[in-house]
């Protein structure tokens, strides 16, 4: 989670002088290219008949959704409120999980998740002088990976993780080249930019093989809560290098959307538990 969150501060970094569109376009490819090494290194099949599959291909535009407004949000908004409304992603998951995928979700977990989403509205603020319109931005984001994660339980089993995310990758390579079409204005980045890009990306993949390592060998009920840790991160690094300072709504809101996170996984691990019969 923390290199999640340094990854984000290297993207805002890198987009003050890069278009988005050419960011994703160089991340979309060295991330491709990383992960393909890392899937091999382990035995996975990279190029596999199931990458046709129409769950991979909705997959890919969810990731493309998610990976595209997601850096608009961190380049054009504030790190700690851009972050703090990605964390209702799991939320989002949850009630995702129930519509789509016919998972039972308890009346407890709704008022969970509902309360989460308040925290979401609380970040937002519609209708109050705090609103700002970009942070819809960080909310189609959320929705993007939410998406995502829902495709990869239905993804055919014989794609590894490490293979999903080479595909992830690749598809925000011709996304990339949409978005700066329609802007134009691609640059030449000095060194010093292509560096920080360079770290971005490296830090990006390290920090999946780290949870993807941690989801498969650590109980996925010890392991999960750790991803709010991510908040706490890009809240520190915000205010210490990009002298962010959160207001009271954002910090109202970020620790409704945990808390209502947390709740909804202990729900989730006490069924786990309880017995059929039960």
């Amino acid at each position: 989670m923390a290199g999640f969150a340094v990854e984000d501060l290297l993207i805002k970094t890198v987009a003050r002088s890069l278009p988005v569109g050419q960011i994703l376009i160089i991340f979309g490819t060295l991330g491709a290219i990383a992960f393909a090494i890392l899937a091999r290194a382990r035995g996975e099949r990279v190029l596999h008949p199931a990458a046709l599959s129409r769950s991979v291909a909705f997959r890919a535009v969810f990731e493309v959704t998610g990976r595209l407004f997601y850096t608009l949000a961190i380049a054009l908004t504030p790190l700690a409120s851009a972050s703090a409304i990605l964390q209702a992603t799991p939320l989002v998951v949850v009630a995702g999980s129930a519509l789509f995928l016919g998972e039972r979700v308890g009346w407890r977990r709704w008022t969970a998740v509902a309360f989460g989403f308040a925290g979401v509205l609380v970040i937002l603020r519609p209708g109050l002088e705090g609103f700002s319109a970009l942070s819809l931005l960080a909310v189609t984001g959320l929705i993007g990976f939410a998406g995502r994660d829902l495709l990869t339980r239905a993804a055919p089993p014989v794609l590894g993780s490490l293979t999903l995310g080479v595909y992830g990758f690749a598809a925000i390579v011709p996304a990339g080249v949409l978005c700066l079409a329609w802007t134009g204005g691609a640059r030449v980045p000095d060194a010093a930019t292509a560096g920080i890009l360079a770290a971005a990306v490296a830090v990006g993949v390290g920090a999946y093989f780290a949870l993807t390592l941690a989801m498969r060998t650590g109980e996925v009920s010890a392991v999960t809560p750790f991803r709010y840790t991510r908040l706490v991160f890009a809240l520190i690094l915000a205010v210490v290098f990009l002298h962010e300072r959160p207001d009271g709504w954002t910090l109202c809101g970020a620790a409704m959307i945990v808390a209502s996170g947390l709740y909804t996984l202990a729900r989730a691990n006490r069924r786990s538990r309880v017995p059929a019969n039960r």
